[in-house]
């Protein structure tokens, strides 16, 4: 179970967040522990009131709990693990909320604590928390079977292609998966010995080196987006100009985007966007029906949550009924009956209490796989669009390549070009 935490304040914005239906297919509020109000944002305002009678800010500690992908983690294997992480960061008694979120057939918790102790006006410590969360998830992978990320179970063997959110942001707006963007730039530059070599490399993925106006080195798209390389690779400048020089022969940004520009032609860009309406047309389409099936979960969870209700308000007034009152009510507290009668009322309501839960992860569970299906069909979609663009990338290199002189083209590629006839 992948743990991520962080202090904070904000309640509001977090309570907003948290709570948010648009963003996720289902959202419960599980627990409200330690707070007088039964909403979020009413919770998180007695926090962020009893934190203005000390000096910490961030009075908040929030903490999300991802299972693997295909794992089915019931509710009290969420509440177990909270429980533990409140228990090794020093938590315990501290005023918590529970809230649980499903989104693309994957079922996620976040659970939010008060660090302010009302009794001491003091803010609990949380030192090395990072470190300690990393051992509780560990146990967690090994206690539950699930298989461990390699870099959770060796730091050694982390993903080289991991992103940063800027390269994210700049990787969607290309429309390209970021992981297989690094991945395909890191590929260059380890079978590249000299500049000019990686230069022809990255043309052959429709990628430019050029001259930075504030870094020494930049890779262009055929878009025109333009990505720091040293940054891209994870090396620092000095490492990329052992090997490249200090680039004063490349040309720069504005003349690289000219060249392109000149030589990118208008078929290709067809192509590539008739792609891309495909895509969104056989998307809309799966949105409508997820759309669909999330209003259809939603409603039998609605109706679930009703009946359980309705249950337990008939066989509370039941139990309610075998407690005698008045003279009668006196005596069998006298003879013992009354707490026989107590005792057996609250392991029924146990019993209802349990049950409910079970039918209530039962649905969950079935709806989860019913989702899940429906997200591999996604799944499938934006790997063939990604295959799709990548090829078309790959053309646009080998064309590029080709007008500049640097080698003949390969044989469908001249193929390809006479049938879309490609001008200059």
């Amino acid at each position: 179970m992948i743990l991520k935490a962080s202090q904070r304040s904000g309640g509001q914005d977090l309570a907003a967040h948290l709570m948010r239906a648009d963003e996720n297919e289902h959202v419960r509020l599980h627990e409200l522990r330690g707070f007088v109000s039964e909403d979020l944002k009413g919770a998180f305002k007695e926090a962020d009131a009893i934190s203005r009678g000390t000096k910490c800010r961030q009075y908040l500690f929030s903490l999300s709990l991802s299972p693997p992908e295909q794992a089915r983690v019931p509710a009290e294997v969420f509440e177990q693990a909270i429980d533990r992480i409140e228990e090794r960061l020093g938590l315990e008694g501290q005023p918590r909320a529970i809230v649980f979120h499903e989104k693309e057939g994957r079922r996620h918790a976040h659970c939010v604590w008060s660090r302010i102790d009302a009794d001491t006006m003091t803010a609990k410590q949380l030192s090395f928390f990072k470190t300690k969360l990393m051992a509780v998830s560990r146990e967690l992978y090994l206690e539950h079977g699930w298989k461990m990320p390699r870099g959770m179970a060796n730091p050694a063997e982390r993903n080289p292609t991991n992103f940063t959110l800027a390269e994210w942001q700049q990787a969607k707006r290309q429309g390209v998966d970021p992981r297989w963007l690094k991945q395909t730039l890191q590929d260059c530059w380890a079978r590249s010995d000299s500049a000019r070599a990686f230069g022809r490399s990255l043309e052959e993925h429709g990628f430019f080196l050029a001259r930075g106006d504030r870094r020494s080195f930049v890779i262009i798209d055929h878009s025109g987006e333009v990505q720091s390389l040293p940054r891209a690779l994870g090396l620092k400048t000095k490492q990329v100009a052992e090997r490249l020089g200090d680039g004063a022969d490349l040309p720069g940004v504005m003349e690289t985007k000219k060249l392109i520009g000149e030589r990118m032609t208008p078929a290709i860009r067809r192509h590539a966007q008739e792609s891309r309406d495909q895509f969104r047309v056989r998307s809309a389409k799966l949105g409508e029906y997820k759309s669909q099936m999330t209003q259809f979960h939603r409603t039998a969870r609605g109706n679930q949550e009703q009946r359980h209700a309705r249950e337990w308000d008939a066989e509370t007034k039941d139990r309610a009924a075998r407690l005698p009152k008045g003279i009668r009510g006196l005596w069998h507290r006298i003879t013992g009956k009354y707490q026989e009668v107590r005792l057996l009322n609250e392991r029924e309501a146990a019993a209802t209490r349990d049950r409910q839960a079970q039918e209530r992860q039962k649905l969950i569970e079935q709806q989860l796989e019913q989702r899940e299906r429906l997200q591999e069909r996604f799944k499938e979609l934006r790997r063939d669009q990604a295959e799709r663009l990548l090829e078309l990338r790959r053309e646009i290199g080998r064309y590029l390549s080709f007008s500049r002189g640097h080698a003949d083209p390969p044989a469908q590629t001249r193929g390809y070009s006479q049938s879309l006839r490609l001008e200059r």
